[in-house]
């Protein structure tokens, strides 16, 4: 039997000026696992835009601003070093490597976990708000919610999954098209949109229209866009009568916006073909505004869909390490130290960022 050293503190990253982009590094009590947890001592975590959205109090909708101890993050990777009593029921066990996504805890007894939905529990607990995340070395978690990391994927590729990979396969999978037709990817080349691109192109054989920032032009076009669109090189109108030259007229079967925009979320209707779906997934910052264009006699004339997605199932997070882990898709990143990520966050602030940054916690 695996017995690891475990300290009684460790290092830890807070936000410690709610409201504004700034982080500091702590030492922290290392937590002893209650009845049902599993204690993780973290290797690597993503740095997701949601933490960021967390970190400044950008999203309206969040209830109330974090405190100044909040330690972020919800793409943690890691083993587990310790069980907590009731733990010892054979799925998990000391040693294994596990990830810690945004949901860090369901319930499974509310409408949407008996539903399969357990990324949108009623109960949820949310890692990095409220409910301590994985900028830090030891974390605890349930030992009936982790997930499983397979052996043939590091941990560094395995991170982006647990948000950025699920949500983006999790939102494919609700668009209803079909492999051989056409969907738009609205931020393409951004930490979600360019895992979209790849799982759409590579894991569903859906046709890539990819949008974005032209610097993001290379990028979009290796994760398996077979057409790329400068969103700077056109307006509204014109924008949208390209991706209709593109498809043959008809327009495309989805569109998935992954950018937290809310001019994109403006464009995307006119993107549709007859019958086609817009998937929600980039949250916009500031004030709630609805989605332009959606005009009810619009929508019931070309029967479109609008459906919303938020970060998927334990289900679809499985599948989607397995699909990195076989190498259909594979995260554009780059490793950056705990010191580092406030300038991390800057970067992301700014739109300098292609692809992901994961913390290396070792």
């Amino acid at each position: 039997m695996l017995v690891y050293d475990i300290p009684k503190t460790h290092r830890a990253a807070v936000y410690d000026k709610p409201g504004t982009i700034s982080t500091k590094i702590v030492e922290v009590e290392t937590p002893e696992p209650g009845p049902g947890d599993v204690l993780v001592r973290l290797t690597h975590s993503g740095v997701c835009h949601s933490d960021m959205g967390v970190m400044e109090n950008s999203w309206r909708g969040l209830p109330m601003m974090v405190p100044p101890t909040q330690v972020g993050g919800h793409e943690g990777i890691g083993i587990i070093h310790k069980l907590g009593p009731g733990s010892e029921n054979g799925r998990v066990k000391v040693g294994d490597r596990v990830g810690i996504k945004w949901v860090a805890y369901a319930c499974g007894a509310c409408a949407p976990c008996l539903e399969g939905k357990d990324g949108v529990c009623f109960n949820q607990k949310i890692s990095g708000y409220y409910y301590p995340g994985t900028f830090q070395e030891y974390a605890l978690a349930p030992a009936n919610y982790v997930t499983p990391i397979p052996d043939g994927l590091s941990s560094q590729d395995a991170a982006p999954m647990l948000c950025a990979g699920v949500t983006t396969y999790s939102a494919l999978r609700k668009c209803d098209a079909k492999s051989g037709q056409w969907v738009v990817i609205s931020g393409a080349g951004g930490g979600l949109g360019h895992l979209a691109t790849q799982i759409g192109a590579r894991g569903m054989a859906y046709r890539i229209i990819g949008i974005d920032h032209g610097s993001k032009e290379n990028l979009v076009k290796e994760c398996g866009a077979e057409v790329f669109l400068d969103i700077t090189k056109f307006d509204d109108k014109t924008l949208a009568a390209e991706v209709k030259k593109v498809t043959g007229g008809l327009g495309a079967s989805a569109v998935i916006v992954c950018t937290a925009a809310n001019r994109a979320y403006a464009q995307a209707l006119d993107f549709l073909r007859f019958g086609g779906t817009l998937v929600c997934v980039g949250m916009p910052e500031g004030d709630s505004k609805p989605i332009e264009k959606a005009f009810p006699a619009v929508l019931v004339t070309q029967e479109w869909n609008i459906k919303g997605s938020a970060v998927g199932n334990q289900r679809e997070a499985l599948e989607v390490l397995d699909m990195a882990a076989r190498g259909i898709v594979k995260t554009h990143l780059k490793v950056r130290k705990l010191e580092e990520l406030t300038d991390v966050f800057h970067e992301m602030s700014e739109g300098k960022m292609q692809g992901r940054v994961v913390l290396d916690l070792q």
